[in-house]
């Protein structure tokens, strides 16, 4: 009934939100002899602010169009790879017309970008992509809202995720870059264990970053609430049914603006501040500002809802049973031994100020990947970094990114990890 209520209220503020977008317009607009009075300017951020409180968000795109490469604009197209019912593969494809600049181009490594499934659309890391298409290939995961999904495809549990991040390794092929951000550093380190376990393709490097390896370490508000409330309390509270009006109509998901309405509990003081000071941008004609706080919450502000399964199984295997570091993670009945993994390097990135995978979260997985050599192992923490600082922002490009493209580049032969005695044995035994 929640869902159904919430947008009945969002067609209700909807037209209520174009007319003060319609109403901002007109009280600067220079065509009316008033819009220079001081108040004018007042009176038509107000209307802004009531705007962009009231509209509906929708997914934004990631738009990236060329990237700079050298002393060169390289354009850009974005392509799908793989399209799957609860995920497209997408590849940013360079292209270029100078010869010299198109074999440079093939040279770069390949790079997987794996997504959060979290709340919000993959396009909350295009500061990312953008800066790994300078020396990259890169690819991403593009998650979709679960209330696009018709029923007929089923549900999306943990299980299935890990096997779409096991075919979208396998699909690129074994000079690939896993980098995986937040939430999928448990589920990509399940996929690459069962790889390897295997004996399958196994990716040059894993890069982990912000991620609850291990929740048990320096816990956070997020995993307080997972530890304290059953997982029947989050099945009562916070699943719902897709409504009618959708094409999942009847799916069961964690739906979006709930997850939203979480993420602005959080830190309601720093939101109602930032909002605050875009009214006061928009009255002092700081364009430059007030576009930051535009495109900052136009993709903040974006959610997808979550399939109930893959988020109530995320819930009791990551932080409720921590099902992973516990050894007792199975995935389609297959036991996931991240000590099985030998044949990629390890990089995992933390935030000294993340308030969401609290400290050494991230950094567990180097006791779980036991056969991977300390020479092929790295730890990093940004210094003042929160969350978002690790994969976006001026601390992405300036102190992480230089240290990943470097890991990258020092892993990137094939062969260059050598497998140990004991798991040559272990498989032809």
């Amino acid at each position: 009934m929640i869902y159904d209520w919430y947008e009945s209220q969002r067609a209700i503020l909807s037209p209520l939100a174009d007319f003060a977008q319609a109403a901002s317009k007109f009280y600067t607009n220079p065509l009316w002899p008033l819009s220079q009075a001081p108040s004018m300017q007042r009176v038509s951020a107000s209307y802004e602010l009531m705007h962009r409180l009231l509209k509906s968000y929708e997914k934004p795109q990631f738009g990236i169009a060329s990237v700079r490469i050298g002393e060169r604009d390289v354009a850009v197209q974005e392509q799908v790879a793989i399209d799957k019912p609860f995920c497209r593969l997408l590849r940013f494809k360079r292209y270029s017309d100078d010869h010299e600049v198109l074999r440079q181009l093939k040279g770069h490594p390949t790079v997987l970008v794996v997504a959060p499934l979290s709340g919000h659309h993959a396009t909350l890391l295009r500061d990312t992509v953008r800066t790994l298409l300078r020396d990259h290939k890169v690819y991403i995961t593009d998650w979709v809202d679960a209330r696009m999904v018709p029923t007929e495809h089923g549900t999306f549990p943990l299980d299935d995720y890990v096997a779409y991040v096991q075919e979208f390794v396998r699909h690129i092929g074994p000079d690939v870059h896993v980098i995986s951000v937040c939430q999928p550093t448990v589920p990509v380190l399940g996929a690459i264990s069962l790889l390897a376990s295997a004996g399958d393709v196994a990716p040059r490097t894993m890069v982990m970053m912000g991620g609850p390896i291990d929740a048990r370490r320096s816990p956070t508000a997020v995993n307080n609430l997972a530890t304290t409330k059953s997982l029947k309390w989050f099945e009562s509270n916070v699943i719902y049914r897709v409504p009618v009006n959708y094409p999942g109509a009847g799916r069961r998901v964690y739906p979006g603006f709930l997850q939203h309405t979480g993420f602005m509990a959080m830190n309601p003081d720093r939101h109602m501040q930032s909002h605050y000071d875009f009214f006061l941008h928009l009255v002092r004609g700081d364009d430059g500002d007030a576009d930051a706080h535009r495109r900052f919450y136009d993709e903040y502000n974006a959610v997808l809802d979550m399939d109930a399964d893959y988020y109530l199984d995320t819930i009791r295997t990551v932080f409720q049973e921590f099902a992973l570091v516990q050894g007792s993670w199975r995935v389609a009945g297959e036991p996931v031994r991240p000590q099985d993994i030998h044949a990629s390097a390890l990089l995992t990135v933390e935030g000294e100020l993340d308030d969401i995978s609290g400290a050494g979260q991230t950094q567990a997985a180097h006791d779980l990947c036991t056969s991977i050599a300390p020479e092929h192992r790295s730890h990093y923490t940004v210094p003042g970094a929160g969350h978002y600082g690790i994969f976006s922002g001026k601390r992405w490009r300036e102190l992480v990114y230089p240290r990943v493209r470097e890991f990258i580049a020092r892993h990137r032969q094939s062969g260059q990890i050598a497998e140990p005695v004991v798991a040559r044995r272990r498989r032809s035994a």
